[in-house]
Parts: C-alpha cells; structure tokens; sequence
C-alpha cells in the first residue's frame, strides 16, 4: 500500500493542470503469430505454440504476417491517420526473460500510421484525442512470478516463462499529450479506452479483452503549475487492464504528483504499477529514454510499401463505426441521451440490434433487454450477453405477446422457461400451457363467478360506476393465473353487467 502523501483531488486541479498520454497495445485475432506460424489460441498449455522463429533461435527468418498488417490498416484508418506509402521495422533491444530473442522487433521512426484523431464525449462535451502513432510490433512471453502475496516477482519463491504469448502481433496506439481536461482528466481518460476498444472490437481485427490482456493501457500523467507552460515530468503506469482502472490510475497519479510537487519534491520519471486492491500506484523502474532501446533497422525484414489500391481497398471495406453507429440508433429509435447511454453501458446495443433484425419492435426489443433480462443478469451477477437466451428468443417472445398470444406477465414465465433450458418460446408457452385465455366460454364462466364473488363491485358498475370494473379485472386475472385476456375480460364484465 502506498505511504505517500495525497492531496484531495480538488485541491490538486485547484493548482495543477493536467497532461496525459495513453498507450494502447492491442493483440491482434490473427490465428498465427506476427512473424511465423505458430498459432495464438488463448490459454493453451505453456510453451506448446512456439518454434524457432518466435523463439529466437540462431539461423531463424521471420517473415511477416499480412492479415496483421491489414489489421493496422484498418485500425489506423478508423482512426484517422494516414497510412505511409514505406515504413519498415525496427529492433527494440532490451532485456527481459520473457523476451526470447532479447530483442523486439517493433517499429521506432517509420511507423506505419500517423497523426489521427479519435473524439471522445464526457459529461455532453466533446473532446479530440490525438493520435501521434499507430505502429506494429510483436507481443513478448510472459513471466509467472510462483509464491508471495502480490504475484510479483518481489517476495515469489521462483519464476516460470510462458513464452506461447511471444511473437503474437501487437499494434500498439500512442496518443500525442492530451490537454485542456481539467478535473475530467479522469473521465477522458476512461471514455478514450472506452471508445478505443469500441472501435477495434467493431472493426473485428481483436477481441479487446482486458482480463485477458489482449487491450491493455499504459497511462502517462504529468502535472504542470496552473498558467505554465513547460510540462512536468510523466509517469508511466503500465498495463492497466481495465476501464474503471484506467480512471483510477489518472486520478491516483494527480493527487500523487501533487502531494510530491506541493512538498517541494521532484516526480521522477518512471513506470509504475497498478494495485487493483487499492487503487494506488507503486514505483516500478526508471523509464528509459528512445535511445536506451538502441534501435536500428531491422535487417531480416524488407520494408513495407502497402500500396494505395490496397489501403483504399480496406477502407472501402470498413464497417460501421461505434460513433455513426450511435447516432443512427439514437434516430432510428428516437432515444434521449441517457437511453442510449444505458443501452451502451449494459452492453445491450448488439443485442438490441440483433432482437430487431429477428422482427421485434425497436421498443419492444428495448425494453426486454433493458428491464427484464438486464435485471436477470444482474441478479446472476452476469453479462447480458451471457444469458442463455438469444435476439430471436427475444423477437419470437416480442411476436407472441404482439399477436395476443401471451401477455407480459405470460412472457416473464417464457423467459424463466428459456433461461432454464426447457426451449425455444413457443415449447416453453406449450410445455406450461401459457397461452392468454381470450374465448368467451372460458372466460365467461370465470367472470361469473367473480361478479358472484364480489357483488356490491358489481352492483356499482351496474349503476353506472364502470370504472370499478377494474377490481373485477383483476379478480379474474388471479382466476386465471394472469392468463386472461384483460381486454376482452373487461369488454365482458361490462357487457354482462350493464346490458
């Protein structure tokens, strides 16, 4: 747990301003690795998806993987940049055990895509991320620290290295400084990763999953005086693998700095790491500068030169974006901006979506999501699109109350039935016999015996008070087990008692 001094976050952005930079790397989905072809299955036994390539062995050529340059391609584009008509990559050379070759072959100089934009909105305002760099690099293995408390290295017993990771195609994103957020730092921050994986995930060239580490954020903060001009000295929070820690770590490292620079101390350039438990940041090492990293061509790999018909090509395939996406939902449906916020929020956009597709009123399809099935995920502690029910379960349920079939009491039995793995809706509505009961047979004998139930309601309808009629709507319902048809029923009871 961290013993340095905090200032209140309040009083921090009283005095300071802050300056950020976030760092994204992004595993691609691509089934073999960035340089030879070994796959990237997730989770497969350590050190079974390795060869000579991706583990650094002497007379090994690399060759690159072309599904992962199209990969940044179209991440680069959706980002704005432009793509460079010759690029080439570069040795990164430093030591790590789980760097096999000792080496990275990353991109330095010449990287692939540059100078892009992605606009994020926080709170109704709109701001514009820079993007200085999108280049390509490989993934390194990874270490597994085995005894201790924490997990590190400090305090374990002994060290393992998983080297299946190493070698698997890596784009990393580097946003030029952010400025001008004030005490939204925070939210910018968390609504920029956000927005990012939004992006990628839409684009289908990975699946951004933070817990597994295939998104993860190195955050840099720096705090200069209130009315300077030179930038203070960065922090760089390494690989942050959570939205909600990526806010976290922005607002730890101001009232950090803050506490440093108000006693007249000086914040030192270095990574840090994120303890998830306390939401604190702890001295990691001094970070190096370009040139520690003696980067130099690499000569194994000729340059890159994509040609113009194939970016244009890419780009003419690219799908909807999160952000256009957004705005023609909100449309087409006719949503206020907290309804939408909602809906991307509970992850329910591409279910919502899918369930209208299938034939469901936009409405509909709405708010089963949004109360029904979102209040069951909550309850589960599971995400909605965990639920063992599917868009056309939901459309097929939409449909059947829409045709009279059932009603939204009836429904609500459906889906316990679906949930519970009894089938589709209409075995579900079969299997429990829930179908409305509208004939007038059936329900003139139960409204009988209701009116002969409760006869001083029926005697202030037969007066004139039809509103009453309620009453014995609801009797009826509780007959019937919510299966009436409370329309027709109250068509009935009034008919019956007032002609």
């Amino acid at each position: 747990m961290s013993t340095e001094t905090l200032v209140p976050y309040d009083e921090a952005l009283a005095r300071y301003e802050p300056v950020l930079g976030i760092e994204t790397h992004i595993e691609l989905g691509t089934t073999t690795k960035m340089f030879c072809g070994c796959a990237t299955e997730f989770g497969a036994e350590p050190n079974t998806q390795v060869c000579p390539v991706c583990l650094g062995m002497p007379g090994s050529l690399p060759v690159t993987n072309r599904a992962a340059i199209e990969g940044i391609i179209k991440i680069g584009l959706a980002l704005n940049c432009t793509i460079v008509e010759w690029c080439r990559f570069a040795r990164k050379n430093y030591f790590y055990p789980d760097m096999p070759k000792n080496f990275q072959i990353s991109q330095y100089d010449e990287p692939l895509c540059i100078d892009g934009y992605l606009d994020v909105e926080v709170e109704g305002e709109t701001y514009r991320v820079e993007i200085e760099r999108v280049h390509m690099e490989e993934d390194t293995g990874k270490s597994l620290h085995v005894g201790g408390a924490t997990g590190r290295i400090h305090g374990a017993d002994f060290s393992l290295v998983d080297y299946n990771r190493a070698g698997i195609p890596l784009v990393e994103i580097v946003t030029k400084p952010i400025v001008a957020t004030g005490d939204k730092a925070p939210l910018v921050a968390r609504a920029y990763a956000t927005e990012l994986r939004e992006l990628v995930r839409a684009l289908g060239v990975s699946d951004v999953r933070m817990e597994q580490g295939s998104m993860r954020c190195d955050v840099n903060v720096s705090l200069m005086p209130k009315g300077a001009s030179e930038w203070g000295t960065r922090s760089e929070t390494k690989n942050v693998n959570s939205l909600r820690s990526v806010e976290r770590a922005v607002r730890f490292e101001i009232e950090r700095q803050a506490g440093v620079l108000d006693a007249g101390g000086r914040v030192i350039q270095e990574t840090r790491h994120f303890q998830e438990n306390t939401g604190s940041t702890t001295s990691g090492r001094s970070k190096e500068e370009a040139q520690d990293y003696r980067y130099f061509p690499e000569p194994d790999l000729v340059p890159m030169a994509p040609s113009r018909e194939w970016v244009e090509q890419l780009r003419a395939g690219q799908p909807e974006l999160p952000a256009a996406r957004r705005a023609r939902v909100t449309e087409e449906w006719g949503l206020a901006e907290k309804e939408l916020r909602d809906i991307v929020n509970a992850g329910a956009l591409d279910l919502i979506e899918d369930t209208i597709r299938e034939g469901a009123d936009p409405a509909a399809a709405r708010k089963w999501w949004m109360n029904e099935l979102s209040r069951r995920a909550t309850e589960q502690g599971a995400d909605l699109a965990e639920l063992p029910v599917t868009p056309a379960d939901v459309a097929r349920v939409s449909g059947l109350v829409a045709e009279g079939t059932i009603n939204d009491k009836l429904a609500r039995q459906v889906f316990d039935g679906v949930l519970a793995g009894e089938g589709s809706p209409d075995e579900v509505v079969e299997k429990r016999g829930l179908k409305v009961v509208s004939d007038e047979g059936q329900l003139g004998t139960v409204i009988d015996e209701v009116i002969a139930a409760n006869p001083d309601v029926a005697d202030k309808i037969r007066g004139g008070k039809v509103a009453a009629a309620g009453a014995l709507v609801g009797a009826v319902m509780k007959a019937t087990r919510g299966q009436a048809d409370a329309g027709r029923a109250r068509e009935l009871i009034i008919q019956k008692l007032t002609s």
